[in-house]
């Protein structure tokens, strides 16, 4: 108990003094995670929309394929990722692998399914008076779309800060095609990976803090967001 008050203290120190490994990585791996996450939601949430809101062949099994994927293993991702970067894929010529870029890729992949699951499932569960309204009064197509979007807004958002979360935490396939290289590609949960392996445990605990304190930023935002549309 000692040992983890004592990590914690010296953590709290790392953070408060400045530390520029920790802030080097903290930023990052939020410039990671905001882009990832605006990329995987602006390809997501129109095909979530779409297959939360049209009937199609295929429509039932999008959807199992899309809740599939919410589960998939991040260090599968990262292996397919990297089989498409390394110098032998097709992807290879780009020179993106071991690069921060090659982490935001990775991240989409991972991120993208689950903006798409969860509007999927937003859209669906509104109720469908509200599209039948907005047709009645003359609504075009995009005119009723934006209608149940508005309706969904706040499973919408929550699908967002999700797709944040997951990448902000993910490992497994930010180590695999990024290679941990530090001041390029460690990001903060590959750091504390590190860091605890080699038995710097403060170090550690410094960057598991902010990434807590990240994570409890963001819950809160929401609520704050919720709470003002419910008002």
């Amino acid at each position: 108990m000692d040992f983890f008050i004592e990590g914690l203290r010296r953590g709290f120190h790392l953070i408060l003094s400045g530390d520029a490994d920790v802030f080097g990585v903290t930023l990052l791996s939020l410039r990671v995670a905001l882009l990832s996450t605006i990329v995987a939601c602006i390809v997501g949430i129109p095909v979530g929309f779409v297959v939360g809101t049209t009937r199609f062949w295929g429509r039932r099994a999008a959807i199992t394929a899309l809740n599939t994927m919410l589960a998939f293993p991040t260090v599968v991702v990262g292996l397919l990722v990297w089989g498409l970067l390394t110098r032998s894929g097709p992807l290879g010529g780009l020179g993106l692998l071991y690069t921060w870029w090659a982490i935001v890729v990775a991240e989409i992949v991972l991120a993208a399914p689950i903006a798409a699951a969860l509007t999927a499932a937003a859209v669906q569960g509104i109720d469908p008076r509200v599209r039948r309204t907005a047709m009645t009064l003359g609504g075009g197509r995009w005119k009723t779309h934006w209608a149940v979007g508005r309706e969904a807004r706040f499973a919408l958002f929550t699908a967002v800060i999700v797709a944040f979360g997951r990448v902000l935490a993910e490992v497994g396939a930010a180590m695999i095609v990024g290679g941990n290289i530090r001041h390029h590609t460690r990001t903060l949960t590959t750091a504390v990976a590190l860091a605890s392996s080699q038995g710097n445990f403060a170090l550690a605990t410094a960057l598991g803090l902010v990434v807590f304190g990240l994570a409890l930023t963001v819950n809160v935002l929401l609520q704050l967001f919720q709470g003002r549309g419910h008002a």
